[in-house]
């Protein structure tokens, strides 16, 4: 029967029906497994949709097939009303630590003695420790029938409505040898990417967000309404096995794991085994390195006698097992006060509060200093000076503030207030509506962005300085021979020719290629500034609108506005960086030092045809490049624009235009394919080769 057959209501399932309806658990649950589990999709999603489509179909017409296993009823329609007490059948205990080399070894010596083998290596299974939240899931003859918390160990709360939501938890198990009673032990955990997204949507509806991925998994499983947590990115991880009856398990924990695996379950895939103390502290330095780049969180390792049968010999102390330890890797968070707040201007511009800590030992380092990134991170933390916050380091990361601890707020905190001008060279700054970073406007004469202005000034599509590369640059700067672009038509023979790897012959040819420069165009010179979003093309169009440096410095936002590809936020840019005492100070030393560039005739509105019309470019064009279509756009006077809108005027869409044309079509905008646009610009005499 196909997807698109409309069933009979209030009839019978007949037996083909019942058959399709098995045949398409089975193959969605397969394919569930392949991707949430192995991580190997073996159908587009377009299929998995399809099939899933297809049995959801199937059960809404004939309800009592539904089955409580079905891919289909992993989420309820209604909340529950409180979390009912789950009693541990085998208690789910802690681990006792190890944070060094000498405590491992201790552990390992200790498992030696009691199972008077002082000398023969154990063997340990090892995993890494996830950082979430342990779960107990009970599963009687392969189907899902509990999911609880570990709690206080002995009892937890019984959380099935919200683990039937995760897919990496199967809601039957796969295979053969299923047993009639099975409770799998792992960790709901919400990876690095899943957490960050939730994040940034809870910033974007002006919600609190998550301290970290921990808190994240701990508050979606606490959720009364399970349509909540299906949202949330959450998966499982097993790493063990409590309650086991009415089968065969291997006697073994890799054993047992990978039999887990074959049930349906995901397991760690840097499960190993390895031989002795020393194998468990190589398999450490070799997870420690890997730790930053794994797509989730881990604050340890577990090691554990592989044997079960070693493990029963063992038993348990107090509320730990004394066949399994857990090796913690160095805190990465930890509490601390915010002494200041300090702005630090980098090298393009950009103003960036950073904190200054009293002193903590986090990450295996001491920390003083913290990245806040913007004012927008201040806001959303509610951060004042004084306040006490938790850091968190991971690896070589910078050191952040994730969260402030209002409850220890000092009754003498004060309030963040940003600048208004740059603390290194008091230009203006600006922040431009809709944008979270704030820029110093001086970027002539800024000290911080000195090498930055002095690298793109001498670039090949600006001043095009041969020899003039950012090793010099620096070593120049370095040397305070450089303060600013107009320093580099002051810098002389034996300045040069005493510097590393720069002999006279090198000095003289960078010599030559200086004073080159001096002759340019008024666009190279327009691009050669560095003014905020001001690229090749929109350094043309301003030299060609204005002819001359002096009209474009005195221009008002109309005059700005009127000129191809500059809108508002562009010449909000331009305005402010020619009002700046600072940047004309050092364009007047350019001048002076004979940079110089022809006046151009400044063409006549009738020679723009497409004045102010804003055309869009997608898809492929076979007969020119993107950039020869925008500036041939541009030379008519027509704005270009990465995105369409109701002001769009027209599409220009080659094959492969997706989006963009489908928007063009359903807001009524003008599309033409290349041919078209080939015609157009032959009727305004613009040649195509």
């Amino acid at each position: 029967m196909s997807s698109d057959t409309v069933l009979p209501k209030d009839a019978q399932p007949s037996a083909e029906l019942l058959k399709e309806v098995v045949q398409l658990r089975a193959i969605i649950d397969q394919h569930n497994y392949r991707y949430y589990v192995q991580d190997e999709p073996s159908v587009p999603d377009a299929e998995y949709d399809r099939l899933f489509q297809r049995l959801n179909q199937i059960e809404r017409e004939y309800p009592e097939l539904a089955t409580p296993d079905s891919p289909t009823q992993r989420v309820g329609s209604k909340p529950i009303s409180s979390f009912d007490e789950v009693k541990h059948e085998k208690a789910m205990l802690s681990l006792d630590n190890a944070f060094s080399e000498e405590d491992l070894r201790d552990f390992d010596r200790r498992v030696r003695e009691r199972l008077s083998n002082e000398t023969l290596p154990i063997s340990y299974a090892c995993e890494p420790k996830l950082d979430g939240i342990a779960v107990s899931l009970l599963y009687e003859n392969g189907i899902l029938v509990r999911g609880a918390t570990r709690g206080d160990g002995a009892t937890g709360e019984n959380i099935t409505h919200n683990v039937r939501t995760i897919a990496s938890i199967p809601l039957r198990l796969l295979g053969e040898g299923i047993p009639q009673r099975l409770e799998v032990r792992g960790e709901i955990y919400m990876p690095k990417a899943g957490f960050q997204a939730l994040n940034e949507r809870a910033n974007a509806k002006g919600e609190k967000a998550f301290v970290n991925p921990r808190n994240a998994a701990a508050g979606s499983l606490r959720q009364l309404d399970a349509r909540i947590t299906a949202t949330r990115p959450l998966e499982m991880c097993c790493y063990g096995v409590g309650v086991f009856s009415g089968g065969v398990m291997p006697d073994a924990h890799v054993d047992s794991m990978q039999q887990l695996h074959r049930w349906g379950f995901k397991v760690s895939r840097y499960l190993e085994l390895v031989e002795g103390a020393d194998g468990c502290l190589d398999y450490y330095q070799r997870m420690a390195e890997l730790r930053n780049n794994l797509p989730y969180e881990i604050d340890g390792l577990v090691f554990k006698v592989n044997d079960y049968s070693l493990q029963q010999r063992l038993g348990f102390v107090s509320r730990y097992p004394r066949w399994a330890i857990a090796h913690k890797f160095p805190a990465q968070e930890e509490i601390t006060q915010v002494e200041n707040i300090e702005f630090q201007v980098g090298r393009t511009g950009a103003i960036t509060p950073v904190a200054r800590l009293k002193p903590v030992f986090v990450g295996g380092v001491t920390v003083s200093n913290a990245t806040l990134h913007n004012m927008d991170e201040i806001t959303r933390l509610d951060l004042k000076i004084k306040d006490w916050v938790i850091i968190r380091r991971a690896g070589e990361v910078i050191p952040k503030v994730v969260s402030v601890v209002v409850e220890q707020r000092p009754d003498d905190v004060v309030d963040v207030v940003f600048p208004e001008h740059c603390p290194v060279c008091h230009s203006d700054v600006e922040r431009v509506e809709g944008e979270a970073i704030a820029r110093c406007s001086g970027g002539l004469s800024c000290s911080a962005q000195r090498k930055e202005a002095l690298r793109h000034y001498a670039s090949r599509k600006a001043m095009d300085i041969e020899g003039l590369g950012a090793k010099l640059i620096d070593t120049l700067v370095d040397k305070d021979l450089l303060n600013s672009i107009a320093d580099i038509y002051q810098l002389k023979r034996q300045d040069i020719a005493g510097l590393e790897r720069m002999g006279e012959k090198s000095a003289d040819n960078l010599l030559a290629a200086i004073d080159k420069s001096k002759s340019t165009s008024l666009a190279h010179f327009i691009y050669s500034l560095g003014i905020r979003e001001v690229g090749e093309a929109t350094a043309r169009n301003l030299a060609k609108a204005f002819g001359d440096l002096d009209g474009l410095i005195e221009a008002n936002e109309e005059q700005l506005l009127a000129v191809s590809d500059v809108g508002e936020i562009v010449a909000h840019h331009i305005r402010t960086f020619f009002q700046q005492p600072h940047n004309l100070e050092v364009i007047s030393a350019l001048r002076d030092a004979g940079v110089h560039w022809p006046v151009i005739e400044v063409a006549e509105p009738q020679a723009q045809p497409l004045l102010n019309k804003v055309y869009v470019l997608t898809g492929t064009l076979e007969h020119m490049g993107r950039d020869e279509a925008k500036e041939k756009l541009q030379q008519l006077g027509a704005k270009v624009s990465g995105s369409v809108s109701k002001k769009t005027d027209c599409v220009i869409a080659g094959p492969g235009a997706g989006s963009k044309l489908a928007k063009a079509e359903s807001l009524g905008v003008a599309v033409l394919d290349e041919a078209g646009f080939i015609e157009l610009l032959s009727s305004f005499g613009v040649p195509v080769l």
